[in-house]
């Protein structure tokens, strides 16, 4: 459920403190990374070693790690996480990050996070109901942050009431809904294909393109990360696979065909960003051709429309988008595609336009329907591509 997810908990003073060894080890058993930060007064009530044991990291409480002057940077802390955690909350940790105060690592780690947080209050009755207390809590739901309300129950100070820190199960079904709510494409089957293909002359030439997979990749990491499940058919490229993808790396546009047509039938969303060559030659000469100093004559023949099969074989709930690369005409010949290949949508690339297209970082593309055309101006292939993912999401 949590796999791969970075969170960090920030362990303020409270007895409930105790809790959060189960926490740490139950976010641990389902996948996630935990970095614990303490403050020194929640390490009156549970131990470093118990943390550091259950997370498989140090704990973390000062600034230096050591008297060589080694310091734990807060901002890289920051920044690395998914989501902070601050359970249990204690009023004076409220006041602080709902005021900007940062007197130790847990307040300077908290002003510089770039996640979202959760907070889950603990303490007594009175101080709960507390109207400065209400008031910081809620200007921290106003920052956007996340109240993990606090049970109702006894008190360590024999009061009965409201202000006991939620137990690690409640905490941690909150986690995982936070992390669904991020998640629109869970269990959605995708299936992508990016790169070129190879069409071999003999065992060292070949007849290819240019392309360098750039933007289905980036295509396949923001679906991953959106919750989908995704299969990438790619071409030879020197790109990593993306976490979460399943990749099967194939080279010509037959082996593209036959492993996409394998697996089509069950997805539900099928991107064929791949720049499949549309020719291949005739015959694949088995020894080297040596050069002779006479030309040499290629008969070419074309290869098997891979979009085009996809969108006679396209079932009801499968959407098709195809991907179109022109140099003129582009609208008109995107259009026509769209019609001919029987596709929902086809992402429009032109070589007309600087920083756009193949072996860049950058694109700029247009999402051409039926019914509509959207530009989306230059901007990093991971940007374009998760404009589109956010596209394709609302016309699912």
């Amino acid at each position: 459920m949590l796999t791969g997810k970075k969170i960090i908990l920030g362990i303020t003073g409270s007895i409930a403190a105790y809790k959060t060894a189960f926490l740490v080890r139950s976010l641990v058993k389902s996948g996630a990374e935990v970095r614990v930060i303490a403050t020194r007064s929640a390490l009156d009530f549970v131990t470093p070693l118990t943390l550091s044991t259950l997370s498989n990291h140090p704990v973390y409480s000062e600034y230096l790690k050591n008297e060589q002057g080694e310091w734990v940077n807060h901002v890289e802390m920051g920044v690395w996480a998914d989501l902070m955690v601050i359970a249990p909350a204690t009023a004076n940790s409220l006041a602080k990050m709902a005021n900007g105060m940062c007197d130790n690592l847990l307040m300077a780690v908290y002003l510089s996070a770039r996640c979202e947080v959760m907070f889950a209050p603990a303490m007594d009755l009175d101080m709960y109901q507390h109207p400065t207390t209400q008031q910081n809590i809620k200007k921290l739901m106003d920052f956007g942050h996340h109240l993990i309300k606090p049970g109702t129950g006894p008190l360590a100070s024999g009061l009965n009431g409201e202000g006991r820190m939620a137990e690690p199960e409640d905490i941690q079904a909150q986690i995982e809904a936070f992390f669904m709510s991020k998640w629109p494409l869970r269990g959605k089957k995708v299936l992508l294909t990016a790169g070129p293909t190879y069409e071999a002359i003999d065992p060292v030439r070949f007849i290819g393109n240019r392309s360098t997979g750039k933007m289905g990749y980036a295509l396949a990491a923001e679906l991953a990360q959106l919750g989908a499940s995704v299969t990438l058919i790619s071409g030879p490229t020197a790109l990593a696979c993306p976490e979460g993808v399943n990749r099967q790396l194939v080279e010509s546009a037959e082996e593209m065909y036959n492993a996409t047509m394998a697996v089509f039938a069950k997805a539900e969303l099928a991107i064929f960003s791949a720049a499949v060559a549309d020719f291949k030659p005739a015959e694949t000469v088995n020894q080297k051709i040596k050069k002779d100093g006479q030309a040499l004559a290629l008969a070419l023949v074309p290869t098997l429309d891979i979009l085009a099969e996809a969108g006679r074989r396209k079932q009801p709930g499968q959407f098709v988008v195809g991907f179109a690369l022109e140099t003129n005409n582009e609208v008109a010949n995107a259009q026509n595609k769209l019609a001919r290949k029987n596709a929902d949508l086809i992402i429009l690339n032109s070589l007309q336009e600087a920083g756009a297209g193949f072996g860049y970082d950058t694109n700029s593309v247009t999402i051409i329907s039926k019914n509509e055309q959207i530009k989306l101006p230059l901007a990093s292939k991971h940007e374009i591509a998760h404009q589109i993912v956010q596209y394709l999401i609302n016309r699912l």
